[in-house]
C-alpha cells in the first residue's frame, strides 16, 4: 500500500498537450478512477505513472519518494492491461509466476505466492490450464493475479473490462472492487464507462482535454458537478435554454422561473435537469411539480425496466425523461404533446459553454 502524489505533470506530443499541469493526491489504499472520453489524457497519465511514457515536466511521488525518472521495472507497480496480455504458451500458474521469476524470487516462495494470488481471484482450480482454455473474464483475472503477485505498491488498470460482454463486466467489476478492498491495495483505474466509475471508486477524477475537470467522490461527481462537461458526461443531463434577468433565471420555452443566482450575470446560461427526476403528464397538463414544460415527443424507447422519452420544447431544447414503464406511457406516440415536470430543487445552472462552470 502506498500514497501517490502527482505534482504539475505535463506531457506533450509535438504541439499536442496530452497532460496540462496535472496535480492529484491519492490516499493509501484507495480506489482512484480516471474517467473521461477517448483522447482526454487518462491513459497517458496512467502510463506515465507506470513509466511507459516520460513526462516533459512534473513529479510523481509514491510514499513521498520521487519515481518520475526511474525506468518502469524499478517503479514497483503492477499493471493490468485492456487486452489481457497473458502469455499464450504458458499455463495459468506459469503466467502468474513470470514476474516473480524475473525478480529472482526464491523458488520456495514462488509456489505459495502464486497459489495465494490465484485463490484471491478464484482461479486456483485452473492453475494447470492454458490461456486458450479460459474465458475472457478468466484470462483477465490471470492478468490481475500476475499484477498482484509481485506485491506492488500501486496497482494500475487500463480499461481492463472493456473487451468483456455487458453482464460479465458488471460481475467482474464487483470482483475487482472486492479484491482491492480485501488487499487494501492503492489502485488507479482508467475507464470511459461512467457507471463503472461510479460503482467501484472511492474517488472519480473526470478528465477532458488533458485537464482535470473535477475529482471527488462518486456521489459528489454526480450530484454536484463542477461544470457543464462533468454534468453532461457523467450520467447525462437535459440542458434547457434559459436566460437571466439580473439574478433571476427563467426558461426560454415558457418563462418559468427556475432559479435565483447569487450574483447577476450577463453570460449565456443553461438550466440542467437530470432525466430520472422528471415526471411526465401524457395529456400535457400539470404534473404536480414546481415546473411543467410542454414538449412534443420525438422518440420513445422501451429498455426493460425503464422507458426513455425524448421530446423538444418550444425553445428547441431537447428534454429526456427516464421513467418506469406503465400502460399510459407505452400508449404515447411520436408527435404527441406531453408535460415534463420537475422541481426547482432539481435544477442546476451552468455557463453555456463546453466546460462552463456551475453557477447554482
Amino acid at each position: 500500500m502506498a500514497s501517490v502524489n502527482i505534482i504539475n505533470l505535463r506531457k506533450t506530443y509535438g504541439d499536442v498537450v496530452a497532460l496540462s499541469d496535472i496535480s492529484i493526491d491519492i490516499e493509501t489504499g484507495s480506489f482512484y478512477t480516471l474517467l473521461g472520453p477517448s483522447g482526454c489524457g487518462k491513459t497517458t497519465l496512467l502510463r506515465t505513472i507506470a513509466g511507459f511514457h516520460f513526462q516533459n515536466s512534473g513529479r510523481i511521488l509514491v510514499d513521498d519518494k520521487e519515481i518520475q525518472n526511474k525506468p518502469a521495472y524499478r517503479r514497483d507497480v503492477g499493471m493490468v492491461f485492456q487486452d489481457y496480455a497473458v502469455f499464450p504458451h504458458l499455463s495459468v500458474e506459469a503466467n502468474v509466476a513470470f514476474g516473480l521469476k524475473q525478480r529472482k524470487v526464491p523458488n520456495s516462495e514462488i509456489g505459495p505466492r502464486v497459489f495465494e494470488a490465484l485463490r484471491t481471484v478464484q482461479l486456483d482450480p485452473y492453475a494447470k490450464r492454458m490461456p486458450h482454455e479460459l474465458s475472457g473474464g478468466q484470462q483477465q483475472r490471470v492478468g490481475l493475479a500476475r499484477a498482484m503477485v509481485i506485491n506492488p505498491k500501486i496497482l494500475l488498470m487500463d480499461e481492463p473490462l472493456s473487451n468483456l460482454d455487458a453482464k460479465l463486466r458488471v460481475d467482474l467489476r464487483a470482483e475487482l472492487r472486492r479484491i482491492q478492498q480485501d488487499l487494501g491495495m492503492t489502485t488507479i483505474y482508467v475507464t470511459h464507462d461512467q457507471e463503472e466509475a461510479l460503482a467501484i471508486s472511492d474517488t472519480v477524477c473526470v478528465m477532458y482535454g488533458g485537464i482535470i475537470q473535477q475529482a471527488a467522490t462518486p456521489y459528489e461527481i454526480y450530484r454536484e458537478p463542477a461544470n457543464r462537461f462533468v454534468a453532461n458526461f457523467v450520467g447525462g443531463n437535459n440542458f434547457l435554454a434559459a436566460g437571466a434577468a439580473s439574478t433571476r433565471v427563467s426558461l426560454k420555452a415558457d418563462g418559468h422561473v427556475v432559479a435565483d443566482l447569487p450574483d447577476a450575470t450577463s453570460d449565456p446560461i443553461v438550466a440542467a435537469v437530470r432525466p430520472e427526476v422528471i415526471s411526465l403528464s401524457p395529456d400535457g397538463t400539470d404534473t404536480g411539480r414546481d415546473i411543467t414544460v410542454a414538449a412534443r415527443i420525438k422518440q420513445i424507447s422501451f429498455i426493460g425496466r425503464e422507458i426513455e422519452i425524448v421530446a423538444i420544447d418550444s425553445a428547441g431544447s431537447e428534454i429526456r425523461a427516464i421513467l418506469r414503464p406503465s400502460p399510459e406511457l407505452l400508449a404515447l406516440k411520436v408527435d404527441d404533446q406531453a408535460g415534463f415536470g420537475f422541481d426547482r430543487a432539481d435544477v442546476q445552472i451552468f455557463e453555456d459553454s463546453e466546460t462552463g462552470r456551475r453557477l447554482v
